[in-house]
């Protein structure tokens, strides 16, 4: 399941522009939950605007969804992912999130157990 979950992730980052109900998923997903990428922010690299070996304004950087927001709600410098890729994590803490959206999302699942069964349910029994 987690293979699954993985792949997806990585399709999904690949075609990240070229999806848009994706990206907006994704984006939802990494400010919600506070996260970026699949496994950890590096796995923006296998976008072709987000590799390291770009010429672009957005080679080697995040999306601006991995931003971490001084305040709730502010504004977020969305260059703040910036050639994010080509620096070691604890230089970006504060600056964008490094954590993985798959453990931060099985986390949440996690500690919201008996909600998530509720919800499985109620799709699985009307059906």
């Amino acid at each position: 399941m987690n293979e699954v979950f993985h792949s997806n992730i990585q399709e999904g980052i690949r075609h990240y522009y070229d999806d848009l109900d994706f990206k907006n998923i994704l984006d939802f997903v990494q400010e919600k939950f506070s996260c970026c990428g699949g496994d950890e922010f590096r796995d923006w690299e296998v976008n072709q605007y987000h590799a390291c070996n770009g010429s672009g304004a957005l080679a080697c950087g995040v999306p601006h969804s991995c931003c971490v927001r001084g305040v709730p709600g502010g504004v977020v410098n969305t260059l703040c992912g910036y050639r994010a890729l080509d620096k070691e994590r604890l230089e970006l803490l504060g600056t964008i999130h490094v954590r993985g959206c798959i453990h931060a999302v099985g986390l949440w699942l996690k500690d919201n157990f008996q909600a998530t069964l509720a919800i499985v349910c109620s799709l699985l029994l009307p059906q």
